[in-house]
């Protein structure tokens, strides 16, 4: 029955299905490490769990490989996944928050530790008390101290403890009183959330320190909720995803797949600017241990169901081979036989975990710069946007450039807008540099989808797109965050980013140095090949002499010829 599905309408429901989740991502994902630095983990663990969800990500595609490919087993999968992945990001609101003496680490001066107790400064936001831009690093603030400051601001009444890191379920609770709308002090409206521009200020919050859970097993936690979080979402689109490509390639059909990513990156815009803009403007706390950023993962959980019930009408084709392949050792095989495949991979690896490490902190940098979450949302956007705009140029911009060229001005400008972020002077200015993805990450993938392409023998190509975004890039991007825990932990932002960027610059020139000696050799593309139509041969010479594989018959022909006339074997 699957087989007289019409093209159209799959390809209709695969673009619905991929906005959606697209959307759902969003909503979450890139808003992860600034909801673990408001649960109180510190810098080196944020980045540990960072980290481990995007190893899990990288692992997910080898692993799904050798899953069920029956049709009830595969969609109870999809349907298992689905709601695993919502529990599971459900469950993250669920955490409690850090042990005080963790909260509030500083990534402008690493070693500063002071508490602030006095309200903000004219002009910075209202979350000045207790959050990243007046309690830098407080580790080493002992708790004591900080319950008779909280006290003493109490009983005065002059200043707020609302931090967007001690709200309901990050430790504040017992509210005192609440401020009407109004500017804040020095007479500057100010957004009670981040610092963004708003007509009310938060309510004044006492904090419960007793209800603090120390360090480690909250990051425990954390881990094993974002690694099963990760599993599961990735499996759920890699099943989806595996399952349409299938019933297009059946049916003869897979050209419209190649641009199901657009739907993709519409919807991620949409769903990042939407959930900043509605947390943004929540000016309340739901319970005692429910908040503001949780927003962020009901929207996920909202959207992701949404999915699953577009995957009920998803065709299924079931292949008739049933041996289980190992296209991931072949995709290696192949990586490693090539010289230039071997040297982009090594680019996205590194290009993986340089831009992880910058991206991984970047809220974090953008709250310290007062910034609401309507600019962190606007940020994702415009990076996917500009990534869309350019690939309408795309055409021109191959055969204007080599690949060779498009390679190093992607490194340039990825290390350029890593050197900004290090600089980044106001919130709205990261709008600016975003901007620059558009050639630092979608024309890098032109250029290393063309290599694929290249290389790629018979059903391998998909594989080696897998190893390549995968485990080259998100095993890079695992690593990045791995070390920007720690890199920013003892030297602050502004050295991660410097230090990617010099990182970068180095490597671009071992590039151009090691491309220059690889040998300029063409190979035979057999995919192409088979994918030819042999009923648009011609018998006339002319025709001939223009179908590059009778010219390469030919020669190989002559080389026989001459060499069995010259008694060479």
């Amino acid at each position: 029955m699957s087989e007289q599905w019409d093209v159209g309408r799959a390809l209709a429901l695969s673009g619905l299905f991929r906005a959606l989740q697209g959307a759902g991502r969003a909503c979450a994902s890139p808003f992860l490490t600034l909801y673990l630095r408001h649960l109180g983990l510190s810098a080196p663990l944020v980045g540990l769990a960072a980290g481990a969800q995007r190893l899990a990500a990288a692992l997910c595609a080898p692993l799904c490989a050798r899953c069920p490919r029956a049709g009830g087993r595969r969609r109870l999968l999809v349907a298992g996944a689905a709601l695993g992945s919502v529990g599971a990001g459900l469950l993250l609101t669920l955490v409690p928050p850090a042990a005080a003496g963790t909260l509030g680490n500083d990534t402008q001066q690493p070693g500063h530790r002071a508490a602030a107790a006095a309200g903000p400064p004219p002009g910075t936001s209202s979350y000045g008390v207790l959050s990243t831009s007046a309690v830098t690093n407080a580790k080493a603030v002992s708790k004591e101290a900080l319950k008779t400051t909280a006290g003493g601001l109490i009983a005065s009444g002059k200043a707020t403890l609302s931090s967007p890191a001690f709200q309901g379920s990050f430790g504040l609770t017992d509210v005192v009183e609440k401020q009407g709308r109004g500017g804040g002090e020095g007479g500057t409206k100010t957004n009670g959330y981040l610092g963004g521009p708003s007509g009310w200020t938060p309510p004044v919050t006492a904090v419960n320190w007793e209800t603090q859970e120390p360090e480690m097993p909250i990051f425990l936690m954390v881990l094993g909720a974002v690694v099963l979080w990760e599993l599961l979402g990735t499996s759920l689109e890699w099943t989806v995803d595996e399952s349409l490509y299938e019933f297009l390639d059946f049916v003869d059909a897979t050209d419209g797949y190649g641009k199901l990513w657009i739907w993709s990156y519409l919807g991620a815009s949409v769903g990042a600017c939407s959930v900043a803009v509605v947390v943004d403007h929540l000016n309340c706390v739901f319970s005692s241990s429910i908040t503001r950023l949780a927003v962020h993962f009901y929207g996920y959980a909202l959207l992701v169901m949404l999915s699953l019930l577009v995957t009920i009408f998803f065709p299924i084709h079931l292949p008739k081979e049933s041996s289980h392949v190992n296209r991931t050792g072949k995709a290696l095989a192949l990586l490693r036989g090539d010289g230039r495949a071997m040297l982009y991979a090594a680019t996205v690896l590194l290009t993986g975990a340089a831009g992880a490490a910058g991206h991984n902190f970047l809220f974090w940098q953008l709250e310290d710069r007062g910034s609401g979450e309507l600019y962190m949302g606007l940020s994702v956007a415009v990076g996917l946007l500009a990534e869309m705009l350019l690939y309408f140029f795309k055409g021109k911009l191959l055969r204007t450039f080599s690949s060779s060229t498009i390679v190093a001005i992607s490194l340039s400008l990825l290390a350029a807008q890593l050197l900004c972020y290090s600089f980044l002077w106001t919130a709205w200015s990261v709008l600016l540099i975003q901007t620059l993805s558009a050639f630092s990450s979608g024309a890098l993938w032109w250029v290393v989808s063309m290599t694929v392409d290249d290389i790629a023998t018979p059903g391998t190509a998909r594989s080696l797109h897998a190893v390549l975004q995968g485990l080259c890039h998100g095993g890079g991007a695992s690593l990045g965050s791995f070390a920007g825990g720690f890199v920013v932990e003892h030297f602050g932002l502004a050295v991660l980013y410097r230090a990617c960027c010099v990182c970068l610059v180095l490597w671009l020139f071992l590039f151009l140095i090691v491309q220059s000696k690889l040998p300029q050799q063409k190979k035979i593309n057999y995919s192409r090949l088979l994918a030819a139509d042999s009923s648009d041969g011609s018998d006339s010479d002319e025709e001939n002499e223009r179908d590059w594989l009778v010219k390469a018959m030919k020669d190989e022909s002559f080389s026989r010829s001459w060499s069995h006339q010259h008694g060479i074997n």
